[in-house]
Formats: structure tokens, sequence, C-alpha cells
């Protein structure tokens, strides 16, 4: 059985989304920092087993962050069965704009799943606080966390699988 679902990438500027899914469909990791304007539309298929099995087909939707794109990041919300939202280990404000990420999407698409990244993870040592930070939010709002890294590839695979069993429970 083959089902599609669209997902979307959330979170600040420069916290890596095109990074971690760059990892994720094509296994790759550019450290070349390139702003996204808009969105990118990227794909790639999980395979499931469940009663029978299952293709995923995800179409993961890399939207540009920052408040200078919020009126029109909305609009590539419609849709949408879930979501990724994606903070910077190394910029603990990042996490700041997960709840307003979480509330605009669930406007347009109530009770859809997400789970978070906490990315950058490579470039951290030791940060507690803000580790204890991303627990509260995700334990807050009943979510999945990730800690992340598309440089080195750390838990980017079990992130998007994750997600797709929720897409697919959901």
């Amino acid at each position: 059985m083959l089902i599609q679902k669209k997902i979307c990438l959330l979170g600040d500027f420069s916290v890596g989304k095109t990074s971690l899914v760059r990892r994720f469909v094509e296994g790759e990791f550019d450290d070349k920092y390139l702003s996204t304007l808009g969105a990118k539309v990227n794909r790639k298929t999980l395979n499931y087993q469940h009663e029978q099995p299952t293709e995923l087909k995800l179409l993961i939707w890399d939207i540009a962050g920052g408040e200078k794109f919020d009126m029109m990041m909305r609009s590539y919300y419609n849709g949408s069965s879930g979501a990724i939202l994606i903070c910077d280990l190394t910029r603990p404000e990042t996490l700041d704009s997960l709840d307003k990420y979480i509330h605009n999407f669930w406007n347009i698409n109530p009770d859809t799943p997400f789970v978070i990244a906490g990315n950058k993870a490579d470039l951290i040592e030791d940060n507690a606080a803000t580790m204890k930070e991303l627990d509260k939010i995700a334990t807050q709002n009943q979510m999945a966390y990730f800690i992340t890294s598309a440089k080195t590839g750390q838990n980017v695979e079990s992130l998007f699988h994750r997600l797709g069993e929720l897409l697919l429970s959901n």
C-alpha cells in the first residue's frame, strides 16, 4: 500500500532545516549556508511493516524561517499531515519560537503530529540548561524529541521515521 503525506520543517532561520532534509534525502551534508526563500519540496519514501507492507511517501516542505516570512509560511502549512520542529542547540533562543510554530501550525492543521529536533549536537559539549528546556517543551506538548546532527547524521533517520510512524497511526 502506498500512502503520501505532506510534512513541514519549521524553525527559525539557520537552525539547520535544509541540512537535516538534505542529510535525510540525499545522505549528504554541506556546511555552506544558503537561506531558503519561501519553500523547497523534497521527496523520500519510507517502508513500514504494519498489518501489510506500507510505503509512506513523504513530501517534505523545507519552509523559510524568520518573521519576514511569517505570513507566507502559513499558506505553506495547508494540507500538511505533520511537522518537524527544529531548534539550534548552539542558540538557545531558537527554542523560544517553538511554541509560536506549534500554535500557528495547529491553527491551520489541528491535532497533527509533531516531533522536535534539537539540531547541531556536534557543536555542543554540554548544555544542560538547553536540554532541560527542550525536554520541558516536548513534555508540555506531548511530543517526542531527538538530539540531531545533520553533519554527522546523528538521529536524522530516527527523527523522520518516528514522524512517519505517527502519521501512519494518526
